[in-house]
């Protein structure tokens, strides 16, 4: 059999897209925030990472100009060798100092930094513990360190009591790492960290956070999910991406200053990749800077979610509810699903529709995100065109 026939076999893709209900790769032609332009019209945006709207702030589109004009466009190295300039440094020992930690190192996306930590962490023998609901860039980690003869084992979603009985299965003497979102990309949920904290302790586990969708989210100025729940001290490591509130691409890793070096001088995914590039840096850190000045962003972001949940519920939809910019809607039915997304869109609304296997069955969904620079007529605007659609299908009675 040819290696390709099960690519000639794929035609799913292909079958939605002649339906109209292609939900996916989507081309944005102008971006401004909460209003983009996709085919030649203006679409509100309720689908985006760009949680705090910066990825049109001046002051991140100017020093990200500036960069490239002092830089170039690329470090045509790996941090290793010749890729490293002084913005790196800069740039992760602002993070360290924001987020509370002793060190950060950037990885070039978010998605790197979890294949570059977990298996050089965890090696033979040693234990990672994961939640069964982790973003793909943890279990795909977790993955390879199984592959490198480490032990992987995961639990139930946000589950502490099935998290105790997995570790309680363990030696307390042997090494091991429980691993978890912080914020769960999908829902919005935010992990039950001060009960995780007392388990894992309890069996002499490190634990390292993924706060990808937390930074500039959650906790006190938008320091993430340990700082939500004060237990920045008590929590070893914490990854995150630039891609979201950073307005830019990239990911770091934050935790004890001997781990991150240990990382820096073992990690294949930073040893033998390209470094961030000047523009990514740049605009990462004058994003950072004006989440510092301006925390009243973060306010403003759950304000805005938390009016959409009140709206969403009020129209009879069922909903996940969030503390976070991200609030799901639950749909149920995958081929509804996909027909509710393309009538938003029609309708000038643009939010991702989320289906199995991302989903469990029957749970298909409209995963709506917001930011802080949504204003009022964008909001009631979504809400008015989901009360038409839901109505259409009898989502809503």
């Amino acid at each position: 059999m040819d290696i390709f026939e099960k690519c000639h076999q794929f035609t799913r893709a292909d079958e939605l897209k002649e339906a109209g209900l292609y939900a996916y790769f989507r081309a944005v032609e102008e971006n401004e925030g909460p209003v983009v332009k996709m085919e030649g019209r203006d679409v509100i945006m309720a689908g985006s990472n760009n949680y705090l709207g910066l990825t049109a702030h001046p002051k991140v589109i100017q020093a990200t100009k500036d960069a490239i004009d002092r830089y170039g466009t690329g470090c045509s190295g790996s941090r290793y060798l010749t890729g490293t300039i002084d913005l790196h440094i800069k740039l992760e020992e602002k993070l360290a100092e924001f987020l509370g930690f002793e060190s950060v190192l950037l990885y070039s996306t978010g998605y790197q930094t979890a294949l570059g930590i977990l298996p050089t962490l965890v090696q033979r023998g040693e234990y990672l513990v994961g939640d069964k609901e982790n973003h793909a860039s943890l279990i795909n980690g977790s993955l390879m360190a199984k592959s490198m003869t480490a032990n992987f084992i995961r639990y139930k979603h946000n589950d502490i009591a099935d998290l105790e009985r997995v570790l309680s299965q363990i030696s307390d003497d042997e090494p091991k790492l429980v691993v978890s979102d912080g914020v769960f990309s999908v829902t919005g949920e935010i992990v039950n960290l001060p009960e995780l904290v007392k388990v894992a302790k309890a069996h002499n586990a490190r634990i390292l956070i993924d706060d990808a969708h937390a930074v500039g989210t959650i906790g006190k100025g938008g320091r993430g999910s340990a700082s939500y729940w004060n237990l920045t001290e008590e929590t070893d490591m914490m990854m995150g991406t630039f891609s979201k509130t950073l307005s830019s691409l990239g990911g770091f890793v934050a935790g004890p200053e001997r781990v991150i070096n240990y990382l820096k001088h073992n990690s294949p995914a930073l040893i033998f990749s390209a470094s961030p590039t000047p523009a990514s840096c740049a605009s990462a850190l004058a994003s950072l800077e004006i989440l510092e000045e301006q925390p009243e962003l973060v306010d403003k972001l759950l304000a805005n979610s938390l009016y959409m949940q009140k709206g969403f519920k009020e129209l009879g939809l069922n909903i996940i509810e969030s503390e976070t910019g991200i609030v799901a809607v639950i749909v149920g039915d995958v081929d509804k699903a996909l027909l509710f997304w393309r009538k938003l869109y029609d309708r000038g609304v643009f939010v991702n529709a989320f289906i199995p296997p991302g989903v469990p069955p029957n749970m298909s969904m409209m995963r709506t995100s917001y930011m802080a620079t949504h204003e009022k007529q964008h909001l009631d605007k979504i809400l008015d065109v989901f009360e038409i659609v839901g109505k259409e299908l009898g989502v809503i009675g």
